[in-house]
């Protein structure tokens, strides 16, 4: 079960629209960033298969590559009478670089929307604080093509989006400190949600702590690290983790989850495999003790996802 009353918890997010209502995001939900080892079909069954198990939250992308798959899973669960109606779920997009130009934010959100198949977003997040030459999406982006970025210029434009009701709630993804304080003095709406790295190997302190105290949500991609061609997964293969796993009787990716659950922060996870989807939801009936806690704070930091420039942009997340 999600919680006690079958419900996954969730925050209330900075958000106002021509649509009203106070924004309510799950704490947890399903990912659907690019992977060599899946289709698009595969995607989209896995959201309909999420939306089964109670799953309310959905992350895409423009740059993904899976805003129509997610689309199509929406319009399926509805006709399947999964949900009753598009406002039960929440649905987040991202703003790619190469429309990080004021003058495409809009164009570009129009977009996003005929992808999905949707009226509105729930969220709309800058993906990364780079601007790129408008043209094809390239990943990764060759440093000649990164230009000046006209933050606030865009971030009016996001504006604009939220007024106009075609997204209730703007926030970015991949935004340091220093960023989100520049941010903060050039915007009237300031950010809703800040989407980061986060994870038991990457825990980001100090930036949880600034953007709790100026009231911005976070939320945590790769919640459970990753591995592969990347080196061990520093998360799902850590003793520490492990340990406490096996006294509490859960499995490994639930520790990770629970821990970031009781950071206050919400967390986009992914997966295409029934049990593990399952597993994922049962994190709230039960909790990690303050020893668990001190165990996990000491696990050693660095970051895994690189800036996504070639070379890389030394600076971005300073």
């Amino acid at each position: 079960m999600a919680s006690a009353s079958g419900e996954i918890p969730c925050i209330v997010i900075g958000g106002s629209s021509s649509r009203g209502g106070e924004v309510k995001m799950p704490v947890i939900g399903m990912g659907s960033a690019p992977d060599s080892t899946c289709k698009s079909s595969d995607s989209k069954e896995a959201i309909i298969e999420a939306i089964r198990q109670g799953y309310r939250h959905f992350d895409t992308a423009f740059a993904y590559g899976s805003e129509a798959a997610v689309g199509e899973a929406i319009r399926e669960a509805l006709r399947l009478g999964l949900v009753e109606s598009r406002e039960e779920l929440f649905v987040t997009s991202k703003l790619w670089c190469t429309y990080n130009h004021p003058h495409l934010v809009l164009p570009a959100l129009q977009n996003s929307l005929r992808n999905l198949q949707l009226d509105y977003l729930d969220l709309y997040l800058i993906h990364w604080p780079i601007c790129a030459k408008p043209g094809k999406v390239a990943f990764p982006i060759e440093t000649e093509n990164v230009m000046p970025l006209d933050l606030k210029g865009v971030w009016e434009a996001m504006e604009e989006c939220q007024r106009l009701g075609l997204t209730r709630a703007i926030g970015v993804s991949n935004f340091s400190v220093s960023k989100l304080r520049t941010l903060l003095s050039l915007s009237t709406t300031p950010p809703a949600v800040n989407q980061v790295e986060m994870n038991v190997a990457w825990q980001q302190k100090d930036l949880v702590e600034f953007c709790k105290a100026e009231g911005i949500a976070v939320t945590a991609f790769s919640p459970l690290r990753k591995g592969g061609s990347r080196g061990p997964n520093e998360a799902m293969e850590n003793d520490v983790v492990k340990e406490i796993a096996e006294e509490r009787g859960k499995c490994v990716a639930q520790v990770c989850l629970r821990w970031l659950y009781e950071e206050g922060v919400s967390f986009v996870v992914k997966s295409h495999n029934k049990e593990r989807m399952a597993r994922n939801l049962q994190i709230f009936d039960w909790s990690l003790t303050e020893d668990d806690r001190h165990k996990i704070g000491k696990i050693e930091q660095h970051r895994l996802i690189p800036a996504p420039t070639k070379p890389q942009i030394p600076d971005l997340f300073d």
